[in-house]
């Protein structure tokens, strides 16, 4: 199956590790990504902030690219890429809106959008994923950690239960992990306050990382790079306050995904990460 693919700022830079991972994966599984030509920012995540127009107008350019490219459907793999091209489609489609000259706002809407977990549960399906996990990662216990904005807001998203999601247990399980149950999969890590309010990220992502810990987990699984990254990144300062010891490495769905099916960690970009993730590899 053919699909648009919008990588985005981050996964372009900060996260290379989710492109490389994403499009091993997809590949791996049947989704043929097909990247959109001239794409740019979606404006996540302070675009809307500022002005509703440039907000719609960046992320809906993207969608009308796609559109005039043949693609009827777009991958955003980045959480907050997701939301953003989203809303833009909606809002299309619901307002009438208008993009700039030369692209047309109609084609726009009717693209439909997709996050990591929605292409991988329902454009590839779980019996496609089963069958490509050459080497299940039996034993494994991963903490499944959806953040703020895969499901949220529900209206925008349109995507699992945003009280109580299932998704990527349901994926992480079809590859023979075995996901813990905890109680902060939902919580906000703070990636937005990180800059203008450390030691508020510090304590959110000291109270998710010490829950995920207290779980048994052995990793958290993200599917956002602000996540991925504030988790990653704060992940000492955290220790520090909780006075104990974390050492849990932060990886991306698909770089798990990835280890199953058989794929070098070098190609997931598995040694990126600041917390070892490489005994992910050794392990599994």
């Amino acid at each position: 199956m053919k699909i648009g693919y919008y990588p985005g700022c981050s996964l372009h830079a900060t996260a290379k590790e989710f492109d490389l991972s994403t499009r091993a994966v997809c590949a791996a599984v049947g989704l043929e990504l097909v990247e959109i030509e001239d794409w740019n920012c979606c404006g996540a995540s302070a675009a809307h902030a500022i002005s509703d127009d440039l907000a719609v107008g960046l992320a809906g350019r993207n969608l009308a690219l796609a559109a005039q490219q043949g693609l009827d459907a777009v991958l955003a793999p980045c959480a907050a890429c997701f939301g953003r091209l989203k809303y833009a489609a909606q809002h299309l489609a619901a307002d009438g809106a208008e993009l700039p000259a030369g692209l047309d706002a109609r084609a726009a809407a009717g693209v439909r959008v997709h996050n990591i977990l929605d292409a991988l549960l329902h454009l590839a399906g779980l019996e496609r994923i089963r069958e490509a996990a050459s080497k299940p990662l039996a034993g494994l216990r991963p903490a499944a950690y959806y953040g703020c904005l895969l499901v949220r807001p529900p209206q925008v998203a349109e995507f699992d239960d945003p009280e109580n999601p299932t998704s990527m247990e349901q994926i992480l399980g079809a590859v023979g992990a075995e996901p813990v149950e905890w109680y902060h999969r939902l919580e906000c890590c703070g990636a937005s306050l990180a800059v203008t309010n450390t030691p508020s990220a510090v304590r959110l992502v000291a109270e998710i990382l010490g829950a995920a810990k207290a779980a048994g987990a052995d990793c958290v699984a993200v599917a956002c790079p602000m996540c991925q990254t504030n988790l990653d990144t704060r992940q000492a300062a955290a220790a520090a306050r909780l006075g104990e010891t974390l050492d849990l490495p932060i990886v991306y769905i698909t770089e798990l995904l990835g280890l199953a099916f058989g794929i070098t960690p070098n190609r997931l970009g598995l040694g990126r990460h600041i917390v070892d993730a490489m005994r992910l590899a050794r392990s599994s």
